[in-house]
């Protein structure tokens, strides 16, 4: 392996690994041996899991943007304001500041904003101006801000513009009340801005009310979750990165493949996955860490076929409600790769019968039948087509249990 195949499979390890379950209705002829290899996912950018955060002045938006960064500290995560985009104040503007109103949707430039996240969204770096709340001005140099995993934008108005609403994969209103948000305002603004209280009561009462009751309360019913008491709400938050988590684990083939399943990656797959991609790891550690990724395909797999409720009878007496497998289950793994999976199979479920297959490849599209040797009663059971595929470089490990049809 050059170097240059393990600088591209640390980078692609950022994201979910494709080691997934493909459960085929539909038969062997459209096993994993028809479908796009995961090297063409080079071909397509990894759309980017935006999430915006509304909500009133002071409401506790930042703190709930900031929880969600930390928790998602596996992923590439970056951080859009709405209060990047404000328009310039013209001189004149500038003389009368104290009645300029920059709670209104027009004081931001939504142009560019929509032009940010749509680069942002194609995988392209962007610049994000630097506006200065002291100067009313942006300054230099912008803030350069690279493409991510997860995008939040984050504003007062970001559910107000349908075009910028409809770049969300999830929309969140943080719903504080008034008098906590007012209450913040004030410790905010007479502390770290120096305004007087008289001032900041004034510019609430003139602006900052009117502008919550007429542009951005109307907005909350566009959340797809609202979030009662801001960043003290923990519960919440843990929620929504357990959503996002979910979300991110989905591989870019899952929206093209319905029954497509991806393993979560974690850092113990990922150092797996280093392990074995390493020039230099021996022989007998290879097996070793293959043989534990494949029994973690295996294990996960056995998760996805029909159960049905069975009651037993504990040694003390008590009666446990479980599940059984609604049908027995047998293996048939496709020679000679398919041999690998089947020790994890057997240690997963015991006494399990384990048939042979092999198929010879004719082309990109075509394929043979050269030998089969299937259990006989295959039809009243459960089928696991073992098949497992290892990429390198940038392509991701792969291990596909397939159903295949009782004839």
């Amino acid at each position: 392996m050059n170097p240059k195949s393990v600088e591209d499979f640390l980078e692609s390890s950022a994201g979910a690994h494709f080691s997934g379950l493909l459960l085929d209705e539909s038969g062997l002829g459209k096993s994993e041996l028809d479908q796009p290899t995961t090297s063409n996912a080079e071909s397509f950018h990894r759309q980017p899991f935006i999430i915006g955060v509304a909500g009133g002045a002071s409401s506790g938006k930042t703190s709930v943007c900031n929880m969600i960064i930390e928790q998602l500290h596996d992923q590439r995560v970056v951080l859009v304001n709405q209060d990047s985009f404000y328009y310039d104040l013209t001189v004149e503007e500038l003389t009368r500041v104290q009645d300029y109103n920059f709670d209104h949707p027009d004081a931001f430039d939504t142009e560019k904003l929509l032009t940010c996240m749509e680069n942002l969204k194609l995988g392209e770096a962007v610049d994000i101006p630097n506006y200065d709340l002291k100067t009313y001005k942006k300054i230099l140099p912008a803030r350069k801000v690279n493409p991510s995993h997860v995008i939040i934008l984050e504003g007062i108005l970001i559910f107000h513009d349908p075009r910028v609403r409809e770049l969300m994969n999830m929309k969140i209103f943080v719903d504080t009340d008034a008098d906590v948000r007012l209450a913040r305002r004030i410790r905010l603004d007479t502390a770290e801005k120096g305004r007087d209280i008289g001032t900041v009561l004034d510019q609430y009462s003139k602006f900052v009310k009117p502008a919550f009751d007429d542009f951005i309360l109307p907005t909350k019913k566009y959340a797809d979750i609202i979030i009662p008491r801001g960043g003290d709400n923990h519960v919440a938050i843990d929620l929504i990165v357990q959503h996002i988590h979910t979300k991110l684990g989905q591989h870019d083939l899952c929206k093209i493949y319905s029954n497509l399943y991806v393993i979560q990656t974690t850092f113990q797959i990922r150092g797996m996955h280093t392990i074995i991609r390493d020039a230099e790891t021996t022989t007998h550690d290879f097996i070793f860490y293959a043989d534990r990724l494949i029994r973690l395909v295996v294990e996960h797999g056995l998760g996805h076929l029909p159960f049905k409720e069975k009651q037993v009878t504990t040694p003390t007496g008590s009666v446990y409600i479980g599940v059984d497998f609604c049908k027995r289950l047998c293996g048939i793994s496709v020679i000679r790769s398919g041999e690998s999976m089947e020790n994890a199979l057997r240690a997963c479920c015991k006494g399990i019968k384990i048939g042979k297959i092999l198929i010879h490849r004719e082309g990109d599209n075509g394929q043979q039948l050269i030998y089969q040797n299937l259990p006989k009663d295959i039809s009243d059971r459960h089928v696991l087509l073992l098949d497992p595929i290892l990429g390198t470089g940038s392509s991701r490990s792969s291990y596909c249990l397939q159903k295949v049809p009782k004839d």
